[in-house]
């Protein structure tokens, strides 16, 4: 574990409710993420990660160009996705945006690249479900030599071949790019073959089952004589100022979210039972900033993790109600954490 942990946030811009209950236009939503992206930096959270997806319930589907409108009106936060959909983008299209990305921002650009949880994609831009696995490996690979050398000479099955190529803007200072992990042991060797680090997305049960992939993770990295990268941790959560009124406040949003996911992929409807069951033992963070950051920490304890995200926007939950939760995040919980950690 990192001597001092990041802490950052993350969003997939969820379409959000109005004053008067009607879900907002994506447009207003994306003008609430930068808002709620500024208001992370000036509490000096660490970095702010928005998800790429291509469907009605989040608005966001080019993070780097939200990310780029944040850059513009914010000083030190590092920006990100959660993740870049690598295996229905282009390599060196995503190269050429994050390497843009940084120049604009100082320096602050992350990628974290992985295949995401959604399928929606892959039809939308042409893609065979069926080449799943080698759409990504493949992918993945280009994107890791255009990260490391000036010019690439490459070739594969899934786009035209490069010889002695190369991209532009070039880089004038590296970015760091990690691979997002749903937990199976070949996506941690692949974060070691690629000496890439690994964000682990637990959006459900105990944390301290993925255990056995860190451990995997660090004896990969012994194994063949690497250092370990730092690990990091996205999950879902809400802070409010008691521990029952954020459980109150994310409850209804938090259940819309899974039921309409649920309703798509055959999961049964949500009971209370099994968000309180997640709350008090699983992936959620949610309730008083004392119980957040503890259970933060001990997350990171558990893991040896060298960042933290947390998931602050899980269904309609109104801007206002986000707003709060990141104030309390960055004001009071960081700084729990730390000090729980030091």
């Amino acid at each position: 574990m990192s001597p001092t942990i990041e802490l950052g946030l993350d969003t997939f811009g969820d379409v959000s409710r109005a004053p008067d209950g009607r879900l907002k236009p994506h447009d207003q939503v994306l003008r609430d993420v930068v808002e709620e992206a500024v208001l992370a930096d000036s509490l000096g959270i660490d970095f702010i990660g928005l998800g790429e997806h291509h469907r009605r319930d989040f608005a966001i589907s080019a993070p780097e160009i939200v990310l780029a409108a944040i850059a513009g009106q914010t000083r030190t936060i590092r920006l990100g996705t959660a993740v870049t959909v690598l295996s229905t983008d282009d390599p060196v299209r995503v190269f050429e945006r994050f390497s843009t990305l940084n120049a604009v921002s100082g320096g602050r650009a992350e990628a974290i690249i992985g295949r995401g949880s959604f399928t929606e994609s892959f039809g939308l831009f042409g893609f065979d479900l069926g080449n799943y696995e080698q759409l990504f490996e493949e992918k993945l690979d280009l994107f890791v030599r255009l990260l490391r050398e000036p010019r690439v000479t490459w070739s594969g099955q899934t786009r035209a071949a490069l010889n002695d190529q190369q991209v532009f803007p070039r880089l004038g200072q590296p970015f760091t790019a990690w691979v997002g992990v749903g937990g199976s042991p070949e996506s941690v060797v692949r974060c070691v073959v690629h000496d890439l680090p690994m964000m682990l997305a637990i959006i459900g049960g105990d944390a301290r089952r993925f255990r056995p992939h860190v451990d995997l993770y660090l004896r990969a990295c012994n194994e063949v004589g690497r250092a370990p990268r730092p690990l990091g941790v996205h999950s879902p959560g809400h802070v409010g100022d008691t521990d029952e009124a954020a459980r109150e406040a994310l409850w209804p949003h938090y259940k819309a979210l899974h039921d309409k996911i649920g309703a798509e992929r055959g999961w049964p409807p949500m009971a209370r039972a099994q968000f309180e069951a997640e709350a008090d033992h699983g992936a959620l963070y949610v309730g008083s900033p004392e119980t957040v950051a503890r259970k933060i920490a001990a997350t990171a304890r558990a893991l040896g993790l060298g960042r933290f995200d947390l998931k602050y926007a899980s269904g309609p939950m109104p801007h206002e109600e986000l707003m709060r939760s990141i104030e309390l995040y960055g004001r009071r919980v960081i700084p729990m954490v730390r000090d729980l950690l030091a």
